[in-house]
């Protein structure tokens, strides 16, 4: 089972987005992906409502309950891919997804302050040793095929941090927002659209980057997760 962690200490980067839109593409696939919201905003439980649909699956828990909503995936049956939609300014809470996490995702904006916080947790995935990349979000759009000067500057700050750069980037786009209140997917609300061809970039990468990690240390994973309360009970929410 492929664990992804959208991962940042900073509210506002997109890791709902980045969650969502993600589990809808793998969830396409025929098996069904399981949605962690570990925020206390619960954007993801708002989302799955609208949705009218039973998958993506979804759990909703905090950092002390994650290792038993992992087993209960892992017990499902079928299910390949997870995606946990971290809590932002919880450094436990972080780092405990992160340890659990195949692959972790850091989405961050281009902006000044996004950039400077971004750098917490990028030392955090590696102090932790965990496979991880950083990924632009809300960028402006293309013109051509020239990177607006904005973006090009936050690829080079990302990289003097000694972070992995993501090769695509997700630009700001109203469909996005669209998306949200329908309880769609940008790739089911527009397949066509420039958004939906964004996140196909980014599903790609990360499933190829997962695989190849999945292998990582996955008994040292297995024997360091959380240990489940005695006789708790998950319940996905469909």
């Amino acid at each position: 089972m492929n664990i992804v962690a959208i991962a940042s200490q900073k509210g506002g980067a997109g890791k709902s987005t980045f969650a969502l839109n993600l589990a809808a593409l793998a969830d396409a696939q025929g098996k069904p992906a399981v949605l962690v919201d570990t925020d206390a905003q619960g954007s993801l439980l708002v989302w799955h409502r609208l949705r009218g649909k039973a998958t993506p699956l979804l759990a909703s828990c905090d950092g002390s309950g994650l290792g038993a909503v992992l087993d209960t995936a892992r017990r499902h049956g079928g299910v390949e891919w997870v995606f946990i939609d971290g809590p932002p300014q919880n450094n436990d809470g972080v780092a405990e997804m992160m340890r659990l996490a195949t692959l972790v995702v850091i989405p961050t904006r281009p902006g000044l302050f996004d950039l400077a916080s971004v750098a917490a947790t990028i030392d955090l995935a590696k102090r932790l040793k965990r496979p991880f990349f950083v990924a632009l979000n809300a960028v402006p759009p293309k013109r051509g095929i020239t990177e607006p000067p904005a973006v090009i500057a936050a690829r080079r700050a990302i990289a003097d941090l000694g972070a992995p750069v993501w090769r695509g980037a997700v630009a700001q786009r109203a469909v996005h927002m669209q998306a949200l209140a329908s309880g769609k997917s940008v790739t089911e609300l527009e397949p066509a659209g420039p958004a939906a061809d964004e996140m196909r970039l980014l599903w790609r990468d990360v499933g190829n980057v997962a695989r190849a990690m999945a292998g990582f240390d996955s008994g040292r994973l297995d024997n360091e997760r959380a240990a489940p309360e005695p006789q708790r009970r998950v319940r996905y929410q469909a």
